[in-house]
């Protein structure tokens, strides 16, 4: 029983520690997104604030310029979860 228990405790501060992380990643997202609108370049830093491993990518859309980021959980008992975020904003920069 008591193993059953802490199994499930595990899962449970996994999850909200994981979506913490995937918060941060929208968050991350979102600045990103400003960023490229206003024609600067996405800050190399912001992507070690979520992960090393972290990965962005823009497109354009429209008058909409794009950053979409994926990112591996750092969480052990959840490794094989993989993050993801996109958000939009206005191009101005271009």
């Amino acid at each position: 029983m008591i193993p059953a228990v802490v199994l499930v405790l595990a899962f449970a501060l996994g999850g909200i520690q994981l979506s913490g992380e995937q918060l941060r990643l929208q968050a991350l997202v979102a600045q990103a997104a400003r960023e490229l609108g206003r024609g600067e370049p996405i800050d190399p830093a912001l992507l070690g604030q979520v992960s090393t491993r972290a990965v962005i990518t823009q497109s354009h859309r429209g008058e909409l310029v794009c950053a979409q980021a994926r990112a591996p959980a750092s969480l052990g008992i959840l490794a094989g979860v993989s993050l993801s975020a996109s958000s939009c904003a206005l191009d101005d920069g271009g």
